[in-house]
């Protein structure tokens, strides 16, 4: 074995040049892909994250997956009755607070009531459509970022004004409110109250920031018009990704419609299944172009070197032997240009992101990106496997050449 090694290793220094472009090549190649990968993960990552952050991992209401059964249905279950109205229940959860208390004997995270209005916001002749959430201040912290997301003032100012409301930011430049001025807050079924601005918030998602509202939970129940109305209950796990089973079961527990936060964004996580096809096309492509390079070397090698091969052969060496050579040849390149291009690519990865971006839709201004071991494993493997591959073809082809045809020049 150590023979092998000795030929092989004697191979790819005699032609230094030849060696460097082929390592360069797979080097550029694993590089590119890395950086690719780093960009399309963080930026899916980082979407992911705020809109994770924004909202509630799972948001039980007060709404049922399907309408109740109505009595005429029950007694005369072989007849088919049309035009039936849906029997008026009380709106909210029932005994919200033995059901909270319930959840989180089991639930790993945490649980906090609301309740949500649609009204519309009024202030210096601008009327805008927003979704209105009472919420408990003190429990907030377990279920959301908000606290985090406060801009001027902190969520305990709600305590501090009669009707005090947050708003988004930019809800906030779109109707030109600042903090102390007091807007009419107006629902569908006509309930208007004079409310206090005395925050804003910024959770980095447009639709969130321009159409969402928050205030006390009595003051919630009062634009409901009931008292004690709990119709929402929202919860955020240690562990986001088993969002969908926990929601399923706590559907299957109360009754009431539990939607995860994979449900409520389908479209766009299929979205992200398109990008990670189109991220891996794109990479593997890279790679592809990067063993075609590795593949030309090679041959060439193979082809320089027949003499070379027309001697091993009369000296004994097997077909196995000569073939090994060059497969260890093209893994000499493979490696050191996966090495190679770990290096550019994390050099490259870093550079990308610490370019600026000056950008008034976003809200970072630098590119984010993430960096993971997998995606220097998988070049790196890609790499390896493509180079191997590369030179297997052409070293079967020289293991197979006869010595006597060699010296003959049948090459």
């Amino acid at each position: 074995m150590n023979l092998t090694l000795d030929i092989a290793w004697t191979h790819v220094r005699a032609r230094v040049r030849q060696t460097g472009f082929a390592v360069a090549g797979v080097a550029t190649g694993v590089g590119f892909s890395i950086m690719m990968a780093a960009l399309m993960q963080g930026s899916q990552d980082d979407f992911t994250n705020r809109l994770v952050n924004t909202l509630p991992h799972i948001t039980v209401s007060d709404e049922r997956r399907a309408p109740p059964p109505q009595p005429a249905e029950t007694l005369y279950p072989a007849a088919k009755i049309y035009g039936l109205t849906p029997e008026a229940r009380r709106r909210g959860i029932k005994n919200p607070l033995a059901t909270m208390a319930a959840l989180e004997a089991w639930i790993p995270g945490g649980v906090a009531p609301s309740v949500k209005v649609q009204g519309i916001i009024r202030y210096a002749n601008h009327d805008v459509a927003t979704t209105i959430t009472g919420i408990d201040p003190r429990r907030e912290a377990q279920v959301s970022d908000l606290p985090k997301q406060m801009r001027g003032a902190t969520l305990n100012a709600l305590y501090r004004a009669t009707n005090a409301i947050v708003i988004g930011d930019r809800l906030a430049e779109k109707i030109g409110a600042r903090i102390g001025s007091n807007i009419t807050v107006q629902t569908s079924e006509g309930v208007r109250i004079s409310a206090q601005v005395v925050g804003f918030f910024h959770s980095g998602v447009r639709q969130v920031d321009e159409s969402t509202a928050y205030v006390l939970t009595k003051t919630g129940q009062i634009l409901s018009q009931q008292t004690g109305l709990i119709n929402e209950l929202r919860l955020r796990l240690s562990d986001p990704l088993v969002s969908r089973e926990v929601a399923a079961r706590i559907e299957t527990e109360t009754g009431y419609k539990s939607v995860s936060w994979q449900e409520a964004h389908e479209d766009l996580l299929s979205t992200f299944i398109i990008r990670n096809i189109i991220m891996y096309t794109v990479v593997g492509a890279i790679l592809l172009v990067a063993s075609f390079g590795t593949y030309n070397i090679i041959s060439t090698i193979t082809h320089e070197k027949a003499r070379d091969i027309a001697i091993m052969k009369s000296l004994g060496l097997s077909e196995f032997t000569v073939r090994t050579i060059f497969v260890i040849e093209a893994m000499i390149i493979g490696i050191a240009g996966g090495l190679m291009g770990f290096l550019l690519g994390y050099l490259m990865s870093v550079a990308l992101g610490s370019i600026k971006i000056t950008n008034p839709f976003l809200d970072s201004d630098h590119l984010p990106l993430a960096y993971s071991y997998l995606h220097y494993l998988l070049a790196g493997m890609v790499a390896l496997v493509s180079s191997v591959a590369a030179g297997y073809g052409p070293a079967r082809k020289a293991a197979r050449l006869h010595p006597v045809e060699i010296i003959r020049g049948a090459t």
